[in-house]
């Protein structure tokens, strides 16, 4: 998942903490392609590397999933009700 050590994570935040603000669903969609891009800059194209690359923003998907939109999920369900 998307925990390194404190001491590595700390030249990338120095360019991440540099955004100001990512506003709409496409600059955040360029912003990780880029990412991607980066990461796969010096690597060879074979399928690993690129599965690697894709996955990687999978995983993150579904940690933001764990940890935001499944506790919205709850929270309206405990508004609302369960479906039942």
């Amino acid at each position: 998942m998307p925990y390194i050590k404190k001491e590595e994570r700390k030249d990338f935040d120095y360019f991440l903490d540099k955004i100001q603000a990512i506003n709409t669903k496409g600059e955040l969609e360029y912003c990780l392609f880029k990412l991607m891009k980066i990461y796969m800059k010096n690597k060879e194209i074979r399928y690993s590397t690129l599965h690697d690359c894709t996955y990687a923003a999978m995983h993150c998907a579904d940690e933001f999933r764990r940890r935001y939109l499944d506790k919205r999920e709850d929270e309206a369900m405990n508004t609302n009700g369960d479906i039942i």
